[in-house]
């Protein structure tokens, strides 16, 4: 395997009832899980992609199409009904049960929907508890469990119990035990969705700013597009069993590969998704920001959310900047609107049109910046 792939998926199928197996012929043979449903239910029909190290690879469907399913795969807690499953260079098929305790204290580790704690440990000793099956000394159990209750959030929360704290707090707890087991992989099956709205936001953002620092792989399960857009490096759309697109947020909105994914993303906060870079105008030659003066310059990686308040206020279009201040294109209220054109255009065109001098519409602009942030 490619050192940066570190898990690979080969043609998975899971299959559950009396005839799996030749379900499974009919359905590489073309034929449809309606018209197997006889013979079970094919909740995961010919599934294959790469994780790359150090991503966030998002798998992305609504109730039933199997996405549950497969992350249960992937870690050897559902046996496929037939492919592959490789974690780190090691083949999930025909594993001893030894060799898969080993793999999944050592590689990969899950945060689950529903928190999973322990309600008669303390907050330090569920963060601890991988550690503590895989052997490792108190000491250097609860040293470990502290830094990473410190990079959750938790600090000074050491000694409570899961029924003192909040649905968010239980779920970092939930990560803080993942990350304590040192994994190379993180498995987070619809680990927000039990939260209300605002929490969820949190955790997301949480996420994000965890993954700067510790750079870790992770495959995320969720039906919530606007999620899996905001945490995603890459996303595997499924839809009755099946990936119909995997790709980055910005492929997926802009080149659906079907009408389902394009009926799916047709809501999307487009603000969220695409960046600066993504719908810049290009420039020929790459000049220093330096030799533009009075330019408003942005970071190709900024969210246009993050940027149609500064578009409101320039007259001039504003310099898109790669990581080392050279200029490589620009983004005019133009490129926006048409950007935003399939979502919500009233709202954006307000946040980016300016009447010459006139403050009431600066304010608008603002207020409707910040109405969609």
């Amino acid at each position: 395997m490619n050192e940066s792939i570190v898990l690979e998926a080969k043609g998975l199928y899971k299959v559950f009832g009396r005839r799996p197996q030749e379900a499974v012929k009919k359905l590489a043979a073309g034929q449809s899980r309606e018209e197997l449903s006889k013979m079970g239910t094919a909740a995961v029909i010919d599934a294959s992609f790469q994780v790359r190290r150090g991503e966030i690879f998002v798998v992305m469907g609504l109730s039933g199409s199997g996405k549950s399913t497969l992350i249960r795969m992937l870690n050897g807690l559902l046996p496929a009904t037939a492919g592959q499953v490789s974690v780190s260079g090691t083949d999930l098929v025909g594993i001893s049960d030894k060799a898969l305790r080993k793999l999944r204290q050592q590689k990969i580790s899950m945060v689950f929907q529903h928190f999973a704690l322990m309600p008669h440990r303390t907050v330090l000793e569920n963060a601890a508890y991988a550690l503590e099956v895989q052997g490792i000394d108190r000491a250097e159990r609860e040293a470990r469990a502290l830094k990473v209750l410190k990079l959750v959030g938790l600090e000074g929360w050491e000694q409570k119990y899961p029924g003192q704290l909040s649905g968010g707090m239980k779920q970092r707890v939930g990560l803080a035990r993942a990350l304590a087991a040192e994994t190379d992989i993180l498995l987070m099956d619809e680990a927000f969705s039990a939260l209300d709205p605002l929490i969820r936001r949190e955790m997301q953002e949480q996420l994000i700013t965890l993954q700067r620092e510790l750079g870790k792989t992770i495959i995320f399960i969720t039906h919530d597009l606007n999620e899996a857009m905001l945490l995603g490096d890459r996303i595997a759309m499924m839809h009755d069993g099946r990936i119909v697109q995997i790709g980055s947020p910005d492929e997926i909105l802009k080149q659906p590969t079907n009408d389902y994914v394009e009926q799916f993303v047709q809501d999307v906060d487009r603000t969220r998704v695409l960046t600066a870079g993504v719908v810049m105008d290009s420039t020929p030659d790459h000049v220093t920001a330096a030799s533009l003066p009075g330019a408003t310059t942005v970071s190709e990686d900024a969210p246009l959310a993050d940027i149609l308040g500064l578009a409101a206020d320039s007259r001039r279009p504003l310099a898109v900047v790669d990581g080392d201040d050279h200029v490589i294109g620009s983004v005019g209220q133009e490129t926006l609107l048409s950007a935003l054109s399939n979502s919500a255009p009233a709202a954006e065109s307000a946040a980016v049109t300016k009447a010459p001098g006139g403050d009431a519409t600066d304010r608008t602009a603002h207020n409707s910046a910040e109405g969609i942030q």
